[in-house]
């Protein structure tokens, strides 16, 4: 019988940035980082919901699934996707550079806000009708990749692609080695769900407040990390 392999340790998070007056910025606690994660999944849920759903049928956080789009529209002859396609690409890969970048010299707070205000900007745009051509649509398209790229970047544990999480949690009930925190990993990927249904009934009911969910549950977490950062 093979003997169990080790417990992985855990995945090193972004180091302490320096806040405005110099002090680094404090280390995140798992414990209470969490919620904020659970947040920022159906807040990603959602943002993907609203760029397949409104700009074009592809993905504002999952790279693979935009891949996966260009490849498939090749044999379809569905050439509209290939440019929506790489511009998502593009966002998102600026995004993720920019925040490896800034890390740890800018507080993980205001890459949040700067991701935050980029969906403001996104869902307001939509809201007034802009977005329904294609290169409005790509405008669109690389402001909420990058946001998504932005956030994937900041923080070690995943809020924007969940096939680790996914494969890992299943793996573990697997072999019977489930642990506590592993509910979080559940919530993470309930969210997720969560997130994309919200913006498609807000999309049924009225399609110009699409962007609306994604906007407002990125700001709820930055408000919960705001809280959870503010000296006691």
């Amino acid at each position: 019988m093979s003997p169990a392999c080790p417990e992985p340790g855990p995945e090193p998070g972004p180091e302490p940035a320096a806040d405005q007056d110099g002090a680094a910025d404090p280390d995140p606690d798992p414990d209470q980082d969490e919620p904020v994660h659970v947040v920022l999944s159906a807040a990603s849920g959602a943002t993907d919901a609203f760029a397949f759903l409104c700009l074009g049928k592809v993905f504002a956080g999952v790279m693979t699934g935009n891949l996966v789009l260009v490849g498939a529209s090749v044999g379809l002859g569905e050439h509209g996707v290939v440019p929506r396609a790489a511009a998502s690409l593009a966002g998102y890969g600026l995004g993720a550079a920019a925040a490896g970048r800034a890390r740890p010299r800018i507080p993980v707070r205001r890459l949040l806000a700067v991701g935050t205000g980029l969906l403001a900007a996104a869902a307001g745009a939509w809201a007034l009708d802009w977005g329904r051509t294609l290169p409005a649509q790509l405008v669109l398209i690389v402001a909420v990749a990058v946001a998504m790229g932005l956030q994937a970047q900041t923080w070690a544990v995943p809020t924007t692609y969940f096939t680790g999480t996914f494969t890992g949690l299943l793996g573990r009930a697997g072999q019977g080695r489930l642990q506590a925190a592993d509910r979080w990993s559940a919530l993470r990927l309930a969210a997720v769900v969560a997130g994309a249904a919200a913006t498609s009934l807000v999309a049924w009911g009225c399609l110009r407040a699409a962007g609306a969910v994604a906007l407002a549950l990125s700001a709820t977490a930055l408000t919960l990390l705001l809280r959870r950062r503010q000296p006691r």
